[in-house]
């Protein structure tokens, strides 16, 4: 956890996006490591974790994160726990609440109701669009006899 926080700390400094940091350990060796970097890369999704996951699957030749452990500074927003999700780590280990993160700007309360809400009360309005198109191709993925799950 030292370490993420370290990460978080240089993150801060450098102005990279906010006070996040993240490591990723498989058989007591950091094999990935994140700090948030949405203003240095203009990228939204440059969170700690997910820049963290994106690393350590690359080290592993793997898409799975089975037998590691996830250590955050900040208990994950819902982008990062859905990364989690995917990633299976065997734990998850965090500083921080979602509160504590709240009181200096990071609100993600705001996400928890749009999941919730009914699709046209949401604020980013969705649409469905060409469905029996869309359809075909996933037609497509179920009798694919070589697809591999994950």
């Amino acid at each position: 956890m030292r370490e993420a926080i370290d990460l978080a700390a240089q993150g801060v400094n450098r102005n990279d996006g906010g006070p996040f940091g993240c490591v990723i350990v498989k058989n007591d060796v950091i094999i990935g490591r994140g700090n948030n970097r949405v203003i240095a890369t203009n990228d939204p999704t440059a969170h700690a974790e997910i820049l963290a996951i994106r690393e350590a699957c690359q080290h592993l030749s793997t898409f799975q994160l089975e037998g590691c452990t996830l250590y955050t500074t900040c208990e994950p927003c819902p982008m990062c726990l859905g990364a989690i999700y995917w990633a299976r780590p065997d734990k998850v280990f965090y500083a921080c609440t979602s509160c504590d993160a709240a009181q200096i700007g990071f609100d993600d309360q705001f996400i928890y109701r749009e999941i919730l809400a009914d699709k046209t009360q949401r604020n980013i309005p969705m649409e469905q669009l060409l469905r029996p198109d869309a359809l075909k191709v996933f037609s497509e993925w179920s009798v694919k006899p070589d697809k591999k799950y994950y």
